[in-house]
């Protein structure tokens, strides 16, 4: 499995109305992001026939970024049948992925 890329015009279309889906909203500037990356795509390919991966170009998108609050980057938001159920704002280690993820992809 993948990270999808989204923007403002295809985001929605791309969460999960049922199940789970973690979205990265991040910046190409922006250096815990490409940190962060590697780990959700180890993720993904743990975890990617249950959970769906999309990623979130602030600055290309700033629509969706503000309608979600997202003030810095990198920031995590899982969404659970469509709705956002949690936000991991900054750089975590894998393992706190881990634990959101099976919170909620149960």
């Amino acid at each position: 499995m993948s990270i999808e890329t989204v923007n403002d015009e295809t985001f929605a279309a791309h969460i999960k109305p049922e199940g789970t889906t973690l979205v990265e909203f991040g910046a190409v500037w922006c250096p815990p992001c490409k940190a962060l990356l590697p780990m959700l795509h180890e993720l993904s390919n743990e975890q990617g026939e249950q959970v769906r991966f999309l990623e979130v170009d602030c600055d290309e998108s700033p629509e969706t970024a503000s309608r979600y609050q997202v003030m810095s980057v990198p920031t995590v938001i899982v969404f659970h049948n469509g709705e956002p159920v949690e936000k991991l704002v900054g750089l975590r280690p894998k393992s706190v992925y881990e634990q959101v993820l099976s919170k909620h992809s149960q």
